[in-house]
């Protein structure tokens, strides 16, 4: 069993899936497809998170 403990975006609904984030272990943030529980996890360190979700609020 994991210990990332994974939520998924409050815009999110659930007729629609959406990717997941665990913010829960020090110096890793994980990201999975809410779809396939069971597919790779993807980590990267919290300023590469920090960076990517920075410029996704600069899109217009």
């Amino acid at each position: 069993m994991s210990a990332f403990q994974f939520a998924k975006s409050s815009y999110s609904t659930k007729e629609h899936d959406c990717v997941e984030v665990a913010r829960n272990m020090p110096r890793v943030v994980a990201v999975r497809d809410s779809k396939q529980l069971d597919s790779p996890v993807l980590t990267v360190a919290p300023s590469a998170w920090a960076a990517f979700t920075a410029d996704l609020r600069r899109q217009p």
